[in-house]
């Protein structure tokens, strides 16, 4: 909800192609607007859409009344600076979501980790209780793909959309964890966590922020504080034991979603039931990709987390880990934090598994056990270390997890850590299908 301003769309320049500007694109030519659009390497799709819509290519020269800019591109970069410098507002998908459908009740959701299941899970909360809620953002799909078949989106923001939401206003915000992540485009911790903080920064006392117990954020919301230990309302009426929770969802997550849900569904004056809330905890579906079994062997899991590239992510997914633990590490190294992740290793994990451009250097510096795998790509990369983390475990007669919890990026050999993951996913099922065989 914003107050006191208004909407001038006369002139749009939409910056940045990706997902988040093909969305902003679509969104405003339905909205009968034909804008602008730069990209400094658009794809041919993108030019086809561009052209598709009307919209011709615009320029960092001339003057618009707002540009739309996608998350990749920096704040500072120096061509939203000239534009802003002639008059511009830069804002992202949020902000034009928010301005031209006011009254779409919106969720927002950020944390270094966990912001994607728990988008997910408030979403599937919410549908529960009734509600045609979908999810969207900085997870499939793009904000404003949803917003007009949407009663309510519940949205997951980045570090990078939360720089440019100037007098967004949520009824209900979510910041799961304050880590470290995106030195390369912050700068500074100090400056990652101001960003991640602008989620309550147009918040009133009418407002809630559920965050973890124990984390400080100034704000004039009311604050609803969540432990993974106890899934409950805010009264402390109980919703379900955490070892109730289907395998892959994380009970702070849960704990954090079942809040959020609780105050939108206040918010908008309809029945909060724990009893239904528990009931959707128990079918929730986790999010692919997310700690997820793809596949056993006996009493072997492997265990798919290949988003897990912040040290908090790979710390939580050490920690619910079946024992003892084969772990996958390598990628690309991005400067992670390795310390919490030797005390979290200690008495859990029987072998690391290096892989890739960095799993060398970046298993040395955890100072465990580790066989180093090779491949000529990726796939044959995933084959190798899949193989190896079965033979630390004992093969088909042991037990355990397999982990890919990898620590560094994908971009070392796949497109991107979807790709890493499907890889991952492949190299277990082939070796249950030799199992099966055998």
């Amino acid at each position: 909800m914003f107050y006191g301003v208004s909407v001038k769309l006369d002139r749009v320049l939409v910056y940045g192609l990706g997902r988040s500007g093909r969305g902003a694109a679509r969104f405003l030519a339905g909205a009968g607007v034909r804008g602008e659009w730069l990209d400094a390497r658009p794809a041919p799709d993108d030019e086809a859409l561009m052209a598709e819509l009307g919209w011709a290519r615009g320029d960092a020269g001339r003057a618009y009344d707002v540009v739309v800019a996608a998350p990749g591109v920096p704040i500072d970069h120096p061509d939203l600076l000239a534009l802003q410098s002639r008059g511009a507002e830069v804002i992202g998908e949020m902000v034009l979501a928010a301005r031209l459908r006011p009254a779409l009740p919106m969720v927002g959701i950020t944390g270094t980790a966990g912001k994607g299941s728990t988008t997910v899970l408030v979403a599937q909360l919410l549908r529960a209780a009734g509600l045609n809620a979908r999810e969207g953002g900085n997870i499939d799909p793009p904000l404003l793909d949803i917003v007009d078949s949407a009663e309510v989106a519940v949205v997951e923001l980045s570090s990078f959309q939360l720089e440019r939401v100037p007098g967004l206003r949520l009824p209900v915000a979510v910041i799961t964890n304050l880590g470290v992540d995106h030195l390369d485009r912050h700068g500074t911790v100090e400056a990652y966590h101001a960003a991640k903080r602008n989620i309550t920064a147009g918040q009133g006392s009418g407002d809630v922020l559920v965050v973890p117990e124990g984390l400080s954020v100034p704000t004039r919301a009311q604050v609803r504080p969540f432990t993974p230990q106890w899934i409950a309302l805010a009264d402390g009426t109980p919703v379900m034991d955490a070892s109730e929770l289907p395998e892959g969802v994380h009970p702070a997550n849960a704990a954090a979603a079942v809040l959020a849900a609780e105050a939108l569904l206040t918010h908008l004056g309809r029945p909060v039931d724990a009893g239904v809330l528990a009931g959707a905890l128990r079918a929730a579906q986790p999010v692919s990709g997310r700690f997820e079994t793809v596949a056993r062997i006996g009493n072997v899991r492997f265990v798919e987390d290949s988003i897990a590239t912040r040290t908090i992510a790979v710390q939580a997914a050490l920690e619910r880990a079946a024992t003892p633990v084969a772990w996958l590490v390598g990628g690309r190294d991005k400067g992670a934090d390795l310390a919490p992740l030797r005390e979290a290793a200690a008495g859990r994990v029987a072998q690391v598994i290096a892989f890739g451009e960095d799993g060398e250097a970046l298993a040395r510096g955890l100072g465990l056990p580790y066989r180093a795998v090779v491949g000529a790509d990726g796939e044959a990369t995933m084959r190798a270390a899949a193989q190896a983390g079965l033979d630390a475990l004992g093969g088909p007669e042991g037990e355990g997890t397999v982990l890919l919890a990898p620590i560094g990026t994908s971009f070392d050999q796949f497109r991107d850590y979807k790709a890493r993951g499907e890889a991952f996913r492949r190299a277990a099922l082939a070796l249950v299908g030799a199992e099966v065989r055998a």
